[in-house]
């Protein structure tokens, strides 16, 4: 897992929610999944997805591309159990070489009104840089080759669930300012109406009113 090899076939780790109204939740990070693996690959053969969010789910398979892995359904506030399975599986995905590079991608936080599209690569482990560090020498027990077997795959576990929780909060974020847009948007519409409603009421009275006085003053 910390050593890169010949790149047969990419995975791709796409986080979305299960529903719209969203505002650009879902589109931004699909039309940038979208783009990458058009401009990547020329065969669906070179790449698999591992889909997290029915919406995402969906506009892969609609496109014809092979979704290897999903997972729909995933709580507001998620708990590690609730994708410990998928995570595992993305995992063992690379472990047995049918995918040679794992990307992820997600809606960083930022503010509740900003939300970033993030890359990240999770496999091949490539943030362990030691070459401006100072080593210290360690015992293990019982050796270190058993113990990275162990800690390595549970530390991409780690990154796939602490992705999801970032793009829950983005997706949390976008909703709650799409809903409020909506909402000033719904006022806005009312209000203009119910001018234009009163505006046309007063204009029929005003008519009644005319012809009622005109009716009387003919009659004299």
């Amino acid at each position: 897992m910390l050593t890169s090899r010949p790149v047969k076939k990419t995975g791709y780790l796409v986080i979305t929610s299960d529903r719209g109204l969203a505002g650009a939740y879902n589109s931004s990070i699909l039309r940038h999944v979208h783009k990458t693996i058009l401009e990547r690959h020329k065969s669906n053969d070179e790449f698999v997805i591992i889909a997290i969010g029915r919406v995402g789910r969906d506009f892969f398979v609609s496109r014809n591309m092979h979704v290897e892995l999903e997972v729909t359904g995933v709580p507001d506030q998620p708990s590690f159990a609730d994708i410990s399975s998928l995570a595992k599986s993305t995992v063992n995905l690379y472990l047995n070489e049918l995918c040679d590079e794992l990307y992820m991608y997600y809606n960083h936080y930022v503010s509740p009104i900003q939300q970033e599209v993030t890359e990240k690569q999770v496999l091949p482990l490539a943030d362990f840089n030691t070459s401006n560090a100072t080593l210290t020498s360690y015992e293990f027990e019982p050796n270190a080759e058993e113990i990275l077997e162990v800690l390595l795959p549970q530390y991409a576990e780690s990154l796939i669930y602490g992705a999801l929780l970032d793009g829950k909060a983005s997706e949390h974020s976008a909703r709650m300012t799409a809903m409020k847009s909506a909402t000033d948007n719904a006022k806005e519409l009312i209000d203009s109406l119910s001018l234009q409603y009163n505006r046309a009421r007063q204009a029929a009275i005003t008519q009644e009113i005319t012809e009622i006085v005109g009716g009387a003053a003919a009659l004299e």
